[in-house]
């Protein structure tokens, strides 16, 4: 690991060298003699660990820490201060100091304030490398550059953020919900516990509480004697996925959400009350406004399960995503059959941009599969992957617009035109169309329309399309 990177902000010279000459042999030091300099390099410079006197000349050293603690939470700050004042100890404590230091200062009380510190520094960077190593193996489905999805990443970013908050992920089938549930968990402060997933479909409704729940000993015929721990006990300080949740009964239904509620639970037979912390992450392709509607879903639970939502865009929602994930599958399946298939044919890409994806990118990924395993060139053809070719042609856009123009309502009248809302009428149904044409690229829109991308995706946003 490389050398970690210490700013020591202090007024008096003295300190200042003599802390440089302890720790330079052991890591890269940044000396300030005021708060105004430091907190301008701190502003685009991340480093490890702070020490920071309590009284500096330009700004007091807590009014400093609240600034470097709003910009920089994560990193400590060690507080030097030349006498022990309780008052101000405990004001720099409640702002965030890691800890604080008196003058003169103590090389064995620096190095233990110091290797706490950077020992809690080291054991963050592991995590994001971990955190990040796991994403980048395990999320192939939301590579692309298309804003729909770069917006739903961000948004996960956030909300992954807290340990407890019930999320709520829709979508359709095959388009990753799972794996949205498992970047919010790595993402959460609840990294090191489990993440444990319960398939509502997949177990009988008879059984569902008890997986879930657990039981106690003679709970049921056949139940094991001496009982069983449910799946939310082995989500402890972790995550519970619950896929498929419209598929719940209405009795497992109840018992959850008293669960949300309180986090607290019995086991089935069982009369010891079991509390529990974990987050509950739901997910459904099933629309739960239509279920509450027929009563098969209870509205509390819906209101309680998704207090944050995430909707994940289908396939054919992000068109200018196909081809990026599309290789990324071609280069993992090269990899496990020993294929050296270099690159999709352009009767391939055409097919896989053409391709109505009812089944998402599980769809694309098996299709991609098939492909690299019968083939027996160097570029993936339409027939290799069991897909029909686009057509050649490119649509005409003038001819089928044509049919679906509005009326022109350019006759004037005495009450005059409002020419502009006109004008901004015809470009938004154009732009419009021209996405409907291009069957979701953004890229080849833009070109029906003769302008860049840029401006077009622009425009779109503009019209909110």
């Amino acid at each position: 690991m490389s050398p970690y990177t210490i700013f020591i902000i202090d007024d008096e010279e003295t300190i200042r060298d003599s802390l440089s000459l302890i720790l330079e042999p052991d890591y890269i030091v940044h000396t300030f003699a005021n708060g105004s300099k430091a907190l301008e390099e701190i502003s685009h410079t991340t480093p490890d660990l702070i020490l920071l006197d309590i009284g500096l000349p330009d700004i007091s050293g807590i009014d400093l820490l609240k600034k470097i603690k709003k910009n920089q939470p994560d990193v400590p700050v060690i507080m030097i201060t030349a006498y022990e004042d309780i008052e101000t100890v405990i004001a720099a404590m409640k702002c965030g100091a890691y800890d604080y230091l008196v003058k003169p200062l103590n090389n064995d009380n620096l190095e233990l304030a110091m290797g706490n510190a950077l020992e809690t520094v080291k054991l963050r960077k592991e995590v994001k490398i971990l955190q990040q190593k796991f994403l980048e193996d395990n999320l192939p489905c939301f590579i692309g550059d298309s804003d729909v999805i770069q917006d739903m990443l961000d948004f996960v970013k956030t909300v992954a953020k807290s340990p407890d908050t019930p999320i709520l992920i829709l979508g359709e089938t095959g388009t990753g919900k799972e794996l949205i549930a498992s970047s919010i968990h790595y993402r959460s402060p609840n990294f090191k516990g489990n993440f444990v997933t319960v398939n509502c479909a997949a177990i009988p409704t008879d059984l569902i509480e008890s997986e879930i729940f657990g039981y106690d000993k003679g709970a049921f015929s056949g139940a094991n004697p001496l009982g069983k721990k449910g799946l939310i006990e082995e989500a402890i300080n972790g995550t519970l996925f619950l896929d498929e949740i419209g598929d719940l009964s209405l009795d497992a239904q109840a018992k959850l959400l008293r669960f949300i509620e309180t986090g607290e639970f019995y086991r089935i037979g069982g009369s010891k009350k079991h509390h529990v912390q974990t987050r509950v992450v739901s997910a459904t392709n099933k629309n739960l406004d239509q279920m509450i509607e027929k009563e098969l879903f209870r509205k509390d639970l819906y209101f309680r399960i998704g207090v944050i939502k995430i909707e994940i865009p289908s396939l054919n929602k992000r068109r200018s995503d196909i081809l990026p994930i599309a290789n990324f599958f071609l280069h993992k399946f090269n990899e496990k059959f020993s294929k050296n298939i270099i690159c999709f044919s352009d009767q391939a890409e055409n097919a896989l941009t053409d391709h109505n994806w009812t089944g998402n990118v599980r769809e694309l990924k098996n299709i991609i599969e098939r492909g690299v395993l019968v083939a027996d060139n160097t570029k993936l053809s339409p027939r290799d992957m069991g897909i029909a070719e686009a057509s050649a042609s490119e649509p005409d856009i003038d001819q089928t617009c044509t049919e679906n123009l509005p009326p022109p309502g350019l006759a004037l009248s005495p009450d005059g035109l409002d020419l502009a809302g006109f004008q901004d009428s015809i470009e938004q149904f154009y732009i419009n169309e021209a996405f409907k044409l291009a069957k979701g690229n953004e890229s080849k829109a833009a070109k029906f329309l003769g302008m860049n991308h840029h401006t077009y995706r622009y425009k779109r946003k503009k019209f909110t399309l």
